[in-house]
Parts: structure tokens; C-alpha cells; sequence
């Protein structure tokens, strides 16, 4: 299949197409802001609140919309429709209407990254104490489209629940020969790095940083966490490059942060250790951070992966994490910086012979006992699960054992195990499932409490792993927009539900010429979408025991493909069961990393959820699910019913000729194509695989190899 390179073909507009700005550009808008235009104006230069740039967008968006659609942009004093305003204290909506009632006093200023809707008999006036919270006013109302001017008035604020809101880029400035451009991309090359060196045209970035402004994303890491010799040099060979990156981004109000390797000092500074209680270390660091916030000024931070599948960290020199990052931490502080430190660490050179060792644990063993050591600007970055990121496993236990540090939530919008963006997946709803997990039962905290600050500690917000590559439609997947417009509603508003905001996107990405979208697009988007999670489950690993991948690059079947590995991702299948026994009576313990109720849930096969019956123990074949089913026959009936439904899927989609652009039908029926051929495929591997170890038939006769 090929890829579209951005170079021959402009860039899919995603989930906003002129036709997405039909309600605000047909009306009058005025913009009640200072003067950005002369060397006068009394807005701040490039720095934190990127205040000069980002009001200029806004200009921009409002000239660019109604010039499209017809209307106009007026003064404050000539009666707009919608008027947007930059205050420097407590939010108001602004002059009233002529006509109306008089304008109820004024709300609360809302926080500085949040804005306040006032709508008044028709009238929409959105106000923000800071230039990107009023950028995202404006982008939520173009999201609501006519719903924003009509109904009954209303006075609302709104503001994210995460203070943090990131994207991981794995990019590569050269070609890696094992991962090439973006280690797990499935979306074509970088849409920062050309052949070695930052491209000369960035006008693609600062096109995706108006995607992510659109839906709240206000951080992007630039580069892989994986720091290769190339990336590293991005630090100081390349400062000056990757301040071209942040002038780019900057416009839409999005910050830039760098992945760091913790050897820094020796490999790009010369120094004999890396020891983070070395003096000279420290210095290094500090000047290292000193010339990023000179060079930019409103840099974010640094990501860290250290200690973990051969990165470099602490361990070599007897420290543990908190002693790594906090050297970084306090580096970055005089300027404000963030260390994100991810808490992705475990032995990969294990012993597929000894049960007794469970990669699940890793993250909890290495970092609970270190909770309350790491300083204030140290965010430990965990991902949702204890093992990587897979279909369906467990919520991870750290969550829950740290409250005295900031944890943030990691999260993989690009499909490594869900189907590589070859398969329609749509990940709201799962992520929906991690955010609202309530830890320690159902009176208490969720997970997005805790990463909100919201819970027992003073939370860190939400971070992924981006899926965008220089491919025509972003994602390589048209549909996969869906996630990555997702990621960004949800980690403003862990509360939307899934459902809505794939409505959200649907309306902004297929919407015609009158602003629109027809009947039967939304009735099939949501067709093929909706349940796209749960059925790409049901004809891959089963049960949450994972992975089953293909080694190395992890795309298809492959059963027995890492189960004699030292990677510690096994299911120990044999002819008479599967499944992790990570039960502390006879297993690796693990269950007893969760607080009550979720300790003794999991322990026990009476109370285990069926979804995660394999993650937690080893059964019988012939082991009865809650469903009431065997294990056996439940790999059969989801694996016949999954090719199904992707059947289905395919014949929906199908539907749709002629009521879709047509590039964007061509490419989904590719992907359609290969996603039915490798649901065949992990259906007929599977099941073969079930029958030919355990002896159970097929109850209903259907054909297993």
C-alpha cells in the first residue's frame, strides 16, 4: 500500500474544513483585543503566554472565516454577534445586545487556560484572561456551529481539567534502521525531520498545531523518547533548529518540549559520568537549560525515558529515579520547566522459564517506594496499563500508589496494538474506561481526579503518544482522526462521553457546504466507530491476556511469538490452559499492587472480570465465564464474530459512495480491505491455535484449521 507524502499532496483540512466555520463566518465577529499590528502595540513579545502571535491567529481565523461565509468583522460597538474578548481581569460579556435585558453581573474570571460563553438572546461573547484560553474559545464555538447562537441564554465557563495536556512525537531526525522515521508511526514520515535536519518548510506544523489547538492540546514533544545520537544533538548542535519548531507551533498558542537522554553530559558535553550527584553534572544540566529558555522562551520542559529497554538512567551510578530526575528538575526550575519522567521501566532480558517474574510489576516495584522524594516540576508519566499499552489490560496500580507525587496519565494514540491504523479503532471509548476507573472503589477518586490534581496528590495531566506522519490524511487512516481529536477532547473533559465526541468529529470533518452533514454519513461513521474498539478485541488476543504479535514490529498474529522471548510478555499457554496466575496465593503477586476492593476482585476467579479473566490468572480450556461460555468457545464465538462484524464494517462504508470525498473513500476502502484479510488471518490462527492445544471443539462446527 502506498503512503501520499505531504510533498505531492496538501494536507487533508481533518476536523476543520472551511465548511466547519459556516455558523461564525457567516455572522458578525469582533475581536476586543490590543492592537497586534504596529510596533506599538502593547502586547508582551514572544514569551510564556506566546500573547503577540497567538492574538494574530486569532485575527487570522476570524479575517480567514468570514471572508469565507460571508459575514463580517466589526468593531465591539456595532452590534457583533459573536464578540471575543481578551481581559486582563474578571471575565464580562461585553456591551448588550440593543434591545436586550439587562446583562446579569458578571461570573468569576475563569482560570487563565479556561474562557467564559455568554450567550445573550443570540448574542455569543466569549472572553479569556490569556490569548491561547481565548484561541480555544474560539474553536469551541465553531465546534457547536449553530447550537453556539441559538437555544435559551446561558452563562458558562469552561476550563480543562488537566493542566497538562502533551503529545509525544517518536520522531526520528534521521532514519533509524530498525524503526525508520517515527518509531511506531504508521502515518508516513515526520512532519518535523527531512533527511536529516528540520525541514525548511515547517508550514505543515504550524498546520497541526491549528488541529490541536482546535480540540485543547497546548504541549508537543518534538522528538523520540528513544534519544538516538542524531536527536540528541537537538539539545545543542541544533538548538537554533528547534527554536524554527517552536516559532512554528507557537502561533496556535502549543509549546515545544524536547526528549532528553539522561547521558547527556558525556556524550554531548564530554564529562567522564553522568552521576546525577556529581557537581559538574549539575552544572552541565543547568547550562544545558539555561541556553533552551534563552534560545526559546516559552519552552516547555524535557521527557525522559531512562533505565528502561537499554535508554541510560540513574542505575548505572547506584541512584534510582528519584535522584535522576530530580537533577533535571532542578535544572529546568528557574524557568518555569516541567520533567516529565516516564515510569515505563522493566527488566527486558528476562527468563521465559521462571514464572516467578512478572514485567506487570515493574512500574510499581521501581517507583511506590520512591512516592513524596520527587521535586514539584517532576511529573512521572505512567502508562494506563502495567504492561504497554495493549488492547485490553488492567489499569495500572501506580496510579493509585503515589499520592504524594504528580502523576500524569500516558496514553498511545497511534495504534501499535490496535491495528497500526490499517484498522478502523476507535480508542475513545477504552480511554473513556481508563479515565473513569475509580481506583479505590466506587466512592472513590477516578484516574482522571488523580492526574487532575483532583485526588489524594497534586495530579499531572495526560500525555500520548501522537499517530501523525507527513502522510496526506495525517493518520495514514482517515478514520484514525477520530483518536487523535479524541485524545485531545478527553484530556480537556475526561467526563465527555466517547460517543459525543466522535459525533464532535464527525460533524467537524464531513460537514457540507452549508456546515451540515448528511443523515446517512453520521448514521454509518457511527456505525463503523462506535463498537470499532470491542471488535477489533474480539478477533485478536482474547481475554486481556495481550499481545500474541508478530515480534519486532507487532502488526498480525503471531500466538507463540514472544513466548520464549526475554521481553516478559508470555500467556503460557499449554494443552490445558493460558493465562498469567498473577494471584498473590500462587501467582506473581502482582493483584496485591491494587488497593481494596481491586486487590480481591482480581484475586479471586469468582469475581474477576471475564474482559481480564487471562491478564490475572491461568485457567482451564474448559474454564466457564461469567458469559457462560468456555474460554475455549469464547476465542471461537469472538473470533467467527469479530470477521463479522469487520464484514459489515466494510459493506457500511461501501454505503457511503458519493456522499464522501472521494480520496478519503478510496483510502478507508483500502484500509477496510486490509483490515478484513487481517481479521481472517488472526481468526483462523487463533482458533486453529485454541483447538490444536486444547482439544475442544467447536460448538458450533463452524471450520478451524
Amino acid at each position: 500500500m502506498t503512503v501520499e507524502n505531504v510533498v505531492d499532496h496538501p494536507p487533508h483540512a481533518a476536523w476543520l474544513p472551511d465548511a466547519a466555520f459556516t455558523a461564525v463566518g457567516r455572522r458578525r465577529v469582533a475581536v476586543l483585543a490590543p492592537d497586534v499590528s504596529g510596533p506599538g502595540a502593547r502586547i508582551p513579545a514572544p514569551g510564556p503566554d506566546r500573547s503577540r502571535e497567538v492574538l494574530a491567529t486569532l485575527h487570522h481565523e476570524v479575517a480567514a472565516a468570514t471572508a469565507a461565509h460571508g459575514g463580517a468583522v466589526v468593531g465591539q460597538d456595532e452590534a457583533p454577534d459573536l464578540l471575543l474578548t481578551l481581559l486582563p481581569g474578571p471575565a464580562h460579556p461585553g456591551p448588550p445586545h440593543p434591545g436586550s435585558a439587562p446583562t446579569p453581573p458578571p461570573s468569576p474570571a475563569p482560570a487563565r487556560s479556561g474562557f467564559r460563553v455568554v450567550r445573550d438572546d443570540g448574542r455569543v461573547t466569549v472572553s479569556a484572561t490569556g490569548p491561547t484560553a481565548l484561541l480555544h474559545g474560539f474553536f469551541h464555538v465553531v465546534r457547536q456551529g449553530e447550537d453556539a447562537f441559538t437555544g435559551p441564554d446561558t452563562d458558562e465557563t469552561h476550563a480543562p481539567a488537566q493542566a497538562l495536556r502533551v503529545l509525544d512525537h517518536w520522531d526520528n531526525v534521521d532514519v533509524h534502521a530498525v524503526m525508520g522515521q517515527v518509531e511506531r508511526g504508521y502515518a508516513g514520515g515526520s512532519i518535523f525531520y527531512d533527511d536529516g535536519r528540520v525541514r525548511d518548510d515547517l508550514s505543515r506544523v504550524t498546520a497541526y498545531a491549528r488541529l490541536l489547538a482546535a480540540v485543547g492540546i497546548d504541549r508537543v514533544c518534538i522528538n523520540n523518547v528513544n534519544v538516538h545520537a542524531r536527536e540528541a544533538r537537538l539539545l545543542t548542535d541544533d538548538l537554533a533548529e528547534v527554536a524554527r519548531i517552536a516559532a512554528a507551533l507557537r502561533p496556535y498558542g502549543v509549546r515545544t518540549h524536547l526528549a532528553v537522554s539522561f547521558a547527556a553530559p558525556m556524550t554531548l558535553g564530554g564529562l567522564p559520568t553522568s552521576d546525577p550527584l556529581d557537581d559538574d553534572v549539575r552544572a552541565w544540566w543547568r547550562a544545558a537549560a539555561d541556553r533552551v529558555w534563552a534560545t526559546i522562551g516559552d519552552f516547555g520542559g524535557f521527557v525522559v525515558k531512562a533505565d528502561s529497554e537499554g535508554q541510560p538512567g540513574p542505575f548505572a551510578y547506584g541512584c534510582d529515579h528519584a535522584d535522576g530526575a530530580n537533577l533535571l528538575a532542578a535544572a529546568v526550575a528557574p524557568h518555569g520547566g516541567v520533567v516529565h519522567w516516564r515510569a515505563f521501566v522493566y527488566d527486558h532480558t528476562q527468563d521465559w522459564r521462571d514464572r516467578s517474574t512478572d514485567r506487570a510489576r515493574a512500574a510499581y516495584d521501581h517507583f511506590a517506594p520512591l512516592d513524596g522524594r520527587f521535586a514539584d516540576n517532576v511529573v512521572v508519566q505512567v502508562k494506563h496499563g502495567p504492561l504497554d499499552f495493549q488492547t485490553r489490560e488492567a489499569v495500572s496500580p501506580v496510579l493509585a500508589a503515589m499520592p504524594r507525587t504528580r502523576l500524569a496519565l500516558e496514553l498511545q494514540v497511534t495504534q501499535e496494538y490496535t491495528g497500526q491504523q490499517r484498522h478502523a479503532c476507535y480508542l475513545g471509548p477504552w480511554w473513556s474506561e481508563n479515565l473513569a476507573f475509580r481506583p479505590w472503589g466506587d466512592d472513590g477518586a477516578r484516574v482522571a481526579d488523580v492526574v487532575a490534581g483532583r485526588g489524594p496528590g497534586p495530579g499531572g495531566g495526560i500525555a500520548a503518544v501522537s499517530n501523525v506522519g507527513d502522510d496526506r490524511f495525517w493518520t495514514g487512516h482517515p478514520l484514525a482522526q477520530a483518536n487523535l481529536y479524541a485524545f485531545g477532547r478527553l484530556a480537556w473533559d475526561p467526563a465527555l462521553d466517547a460517543a459525543d465526541v466522535l459525533d464532535e468529529w464527525v460533524s467537524l470533518t464531513f460537514p457540507g457546504d452549508d456546515g451540515t452533514v448528511d443523515v446517512r454519513v453520521r448514521e454509518v461513521l457511527h456505525a463503523v466507530l462506535d463498537d470499532s474498539w470491542h471488535t477489533y478485541e474480539s478477533y485478536t488476543a482474547p481475554l486481556g491476556v495481550g499481545f500474541m504479535v508478530r515480534p519486532g514490529h507487532h502488526y498480525g498474529p503471531d500466538v507463540d511469538g514472544y513466548e520464549y522471548t526475554p521481553w516478559g510478555t508470555y500467556h503460557f499457554a499449554d494443552r490445558d490452559g493460558i493465562g498469567v496466575d498473577r494471584t498473590r496465593a500462587t501467582g506473581t503477586g502482582f493483584t496485591g499492587q491494587y488497593p481494596a476492593p481491586w486487590r480481591d476482585v482480581y484475586e479471586s476467579l469468582e469475581t474477576c472480570p471475564d474482559e481480564l479473566l487471562l491478564f490475572f490468572h491461568h485457567v482451564p480450556w474448559t474454564h466457564v465465564l461469567h458469559s457462560g461460555v468456555t474460554v475455549a468457545q469464547h476465542v471461537y464465538d469472538t473470533h467467527f464474530a469479530g470477521v463479522e462484524r469487520v464484514r459489515e464494517t466494510v459493506a457500511a462504508w461501501e454505503s457511503l459512495a458519493g456522499l464522501v470525498p472521494g480520496d478519503v473513500d478510496t483510502r478507508v476502502r483500502e484500509r477496510l480491505a486490509e483490515q478484513l484479510r487481517s481479521a481472517t488471518e488472526w481468526r483462523d490462527q487463533l482458533n486453529t491455535y485454541v483447538w490444536r492445544k486444547s482439544g475442544v471443539a467447536d460448538a458450533h462446527g463452524r471450520t478451524i484449521y
